[in-house]
């Protein structure tokens, strides 16, 4: 299993240009960490709110993935996300769990941490659906 999503995972152009890692990968949960540098910043020198979003957004899908056969790809349908701190940290700890897994859609929740992971920067709910191995 952790192949599979490592594979998928080290082909994301976007995780790359953040330098993210994929740390955990288990049934159901996955957690995908970011260090800080100052191309990720918002105008006050935090994390951008768009770094946090796309890291769960990734955690997200590949717990949902972790649930799915091996022929499968997963895609993101619709997600919220609730912010409750600045990301003021030098990294992001992203964690991603299945809610409900279906046939066709997986209802996921996500949260952000700060390095210590004792600070709640943001919360996910999302939605993914399981497409078919794209050749």
């Amino acid at each position: 299993m952790y192949n599979r999503i490592k594979e998928s995972f080290d082909n994301q152009g976007l995780m790359k240009t953040f330098n993210a890692q994929l740390i955990s990968v288990e049934k159901g949960a996955v957690r995908i960490s970011c260090h800080f540098f100052e191309g990720l910043t918002q105008q006050h020198g935090f994390f951008h709110a768009g770094v946090a979003t796309s890291i769960v957004d990734s955690a997200c899908g590949y717990a949902a993935l972790t649930m799915m056969e091996d022929n499968s790809e997963v895609l993101t349908v619709e997600f919220k996300v609730n912010f409750m701190k600045p990301a003021n940290t030098d990294k992001l700890v992203a964690i991603g769990k299945v809610l409900q897994h279906g046939k066709t859609l997986t209802v996921c929740e996500g949260y952000v941490y700060d390095s210590s992971e004792m600070k709640l920067i943001s919360k996910m709910t999302a939605t993914m659906i399981r497409i078919k191995k794209m050749d």
